[in-house]
Parts: structure tokens; sequence; C-alpha cells
């Protein structure tokens, strides 16, 4: 066992402090495509943007096998096009929403490292506190075997 003083508080927080200066300069700053790809996302995948498609689709389906002849503006076979379409739809949407379900995991990458550099933070204040302690311990036990020896 040494005899060695442990870090004062100051010499923690310098230390402490170049750990949040690196990580601040780490962040990575989305582009505007890339919050588009997360915009798309989070609003195509609830449950207004579904409900929105479904009663859009019910309408158009219902007008145009229920509505007179003449008002029909997309007859029988052609809703079969608006089945095109909605899949050409989910062709693109399919895509942007896994760009943003991957822009979503980076981020989430990015805040799993800063709580390992939280965790590693605390353990080093830990680890700090318990040689103060340690120390500490041996000055009180230095004392008290002086006392002893006096008396």
């Amino acid at each position: 066992m040494e005899n060695k003083a442990p870090l004062s508080l100051e010499e923690f927080k310098t230390k402490r402090d170049e750990i949040m200066k690196a990580k601040a300069s780490d962040e990575i700053k989305p582009s505007t495509l890339d919050k588009i790809a997360v915009w798309i996302t989070n609003h195509v995948g609830s449950m207004g943007f579904f409900l929105i498609i479904f009663s859009w689709t019910t309408i158009w389906l219902g007008w145009n096998m229920f509505a007179p002849k003449e008002a029909r503006f997309d007859p029988y076979p052609a809703f079969v096009l608006w089945l095109f379409i909605s899949n050409m739809i989910q062709l693109f949407l399919m895509p942007l929403i896994m760009i943003g379900q991957n822009v979503q995991s980076a981020e989430a990458d990015r805040r799993a490292e800063s709580d390992l550099n939280i965790n590693v933070k605390s353990e080093f204040e830990v680890e700090t506190i318990l040689k103060h302690l340690e120390y500490q311990n041996k000055i009180i036990l230095k004392i008290l075997a002086d006392i002893e020896k006096k008396s």
C-alpha cells in the first residue's frame, strides 16, 4: 500500500471537464435529409397516418363503387390503379422509414456511448472517494498508533 495522496477536488474536476469536452466534440449533427427521414418515420409510423390512409381509401373506393355513375371519377376497374398507387407509396416509404430508423438507431448508439462515459466517470468518482477514505483511514491509524505510543 502506498501512502500517495489521492487526487484533489480540482484535479478531479479538470479530468472530468476533459472527458466532457472530448465528448462534446464527438457529437455528430444530423443532416437535413436525416431530419426529414426521422420526421417521416415518426409521422408515417403513427395511427393517425394509418387512419388517414384507411379513410381516404375507403372514401375513394366507396364513392367510385356506390355513387351515381355520372359522379364517379374512377369507375370500377380503375380502383386497381389506386391499389397500384398505394403500393408505390409503400415502396417509397419503406426505404425512408428504414433510413429514419437507422438515424434513430445511431442516435440511440450515441446515447448509449454517453451513458457508458457517465458510468466510467461515476466509477472514477467512486474510486477517488474510496482512495480518499483509504488515505484518511491510514492517517487515522497512524494518529492512533502515535497516541498509543505516547500512552
